[in-house]
């Protein structure tokens, strides 16, 4: 595990573009989110330790926020090769394991992880109603070994802003986690 932080974007970039398959190979593309209201993008995986630790945090989330018009997709990119932990399998026993409701890609060439710059996992993108960058930081101030409760504050305060009309305040603090497990 090599601790790596998000690195810094530009507020009000545009989504870059996705077609990627779930784990069942479904199709999934940026499109089918149009009518949301906002739409989370978050680089996910099966393994990291700071992942593991706000995974049933972030199911209930995601269950909160879907209803209220909220988008949300998690892509794993990490080369399930040197990560097999990371691959199909996993990622469908997670889904069932944690209840997930959002759907959970596999970036298998990386080239999105590569067009949205993601560091580590979890990394979260949250873009307003236009697909323009809001947010890019943090769920919360929690971590594995810090004694901080597990709420997604920093998130939804974002998600509120967003879904209410509002900017999203632009000091905004980085995710930590494990670095992409890219390809060799």
């Amino acid at each position: 595990m090599v601790l790596t932080s998000s690195t810094s974007h530009v507020l009000g970039t545009p989504a870059p573009a996705f077609s990627l398959p779930d784990s069942a190979g479904r199709i999934v593309s940026l499109g089918d989110f149009a009518s949301d209201a906002g739409l989370l993008v978050v680089f996910w995986c099966n393994h990291c330790p700071f992942v593991r630790h706000i995974k049933q945090g972030f199911a209930q989330f995601v269950r909160e926020y879907q209803p209220k018009g909220l988008g949300v997709i998690a892509i794993n990119a990490n080369d399930t090769v040197t990560h097999p932990q990371d691959g199909p399998e996993r990622m469908q026993a997670d889904i069932q394991t944690f209840g997930y409701t959002f759907d959970y890609l596999i970036d298998e060439s990386q080239d999105v992880a590569r067009a949205y710059d993601a560091a580590c996992t979890p990394d979260f993108f949250l873009f307003d109603r236009d697909r323009k960058l809001a947010y890019h930081g943090q769920f919360d101030s929690s971590r594995p070994r810090n004694s901080e409760p597990i709420t997604g504050a920093d998130l939804r305060r974002a998600a509120d802003a967003v879904l209410a009309g509002r900017p999203v305040p632009s000091e905004q603090t980085p995710s930590i986690g494990c670095n992409i497990k890219w390809h060799g």
